[in-house]
């Protein structure tokens, strides 16, 4: 990798940060939590690219590299799953207690 590929590599990592940020402080709270737990699955992407990493790396630095980022990346999908089951059960209907004491007896 020459001086301007890493030069581009870096920049278009910069600018996807400062986009990143400008499109998720745009998002109101209340749609935050279901917006994350959606768009976290996407991170599959990321777990894919790292084993493309690990498979071309030859190197100790690039191992390690792809071993953390899928970590992170399953990491990331499974909480996506996990959020979206926690905000799921909130609208399941709770179940009825028939010992309740009724009013009037």
């Amino acid at each position: 990798m020459n001086d301007l590929d890493l030069l581009t590599a870096i920049t278009v990592f910069v600018l996807s940060v400062l986009v990143g940020i400008e499109v998720i402080s745009k998002v109101p709270a209340t749609l935050h939590t279901p917006l994350m737990s959606g768009s976290n699955s996407v991170h599959g992407i990321v777990v894919i690219g790292a084993m493309l990493i690990a498979a071309e790396s030859h190197t100790w630095l690039g191992y390690v590299l792809a071993f953390v980022a899928m970590v992170f990346g399953a990491m990331n999908v499974v909480g996506g799953y996990v959020v979206t089951d926690r905000m799921l059960e909130m609208f399941k209907a709770r179940p009825r207690d028939d010992k309740a004491e009724v009013p009037g007896s």
